[in-house]
């Protein structure tokens, strides 16, 4: 069964940095597709920042230069930095995978975990 487990979300305000964990199930990260997209209030979910199992990234226009997603494969643990925040960015994070493919392709996912909530005020 794949689980996904969120943490690090929280309040924050504009300006500030959030560092958020996925804990993954099995070896996920070392051979799949991961990564990260969020739904903000009456908004569409967007993909953020996506991981090859070869480590290669790709990141939305909106976040690059500011959001880096990593992971550690000895720890199946995903991660997303996140600088800079602004209070767009306000949205619940969800931890993703493609269990179909060892990259990701348009930040399509097949599994997701419960998501954690990110809040960023002025």
């Amino acid at each position: 069964q794949v689980q996904l487990v969120e943490s690090g979300g929280g309040s924050v305000q504009a300006g500030g940095s959030l560092r958020l964990s996925c804990a993954a199930s099995e070896y996920i990260s070392s051979y799949y597709c991961m990564g990260w997209f969020r739904q903000g209030p009456e908004k569409e979910r967007e993909g953020v920042a996506a991981i090859d199992s070869d480590g290669s990234t790709r990141y939305a226009d909106s976040v690059k230069g500011r959001f880096t997603i990593s992971k550690d494969n000895a720890k199946n643990t995903l991660y997303l930095q996140m600088n800079s925040l602004k209070t767009e960015d306000t949205a619940m994070y969800y931890c993703a995978t493609d269990l179909r493919r060892n990259y990701c392709r348009r930040f399509e996912f097949n599994y997701w975990g419960q998501g954690t909530q990110v809040t960023v005020s002025s």
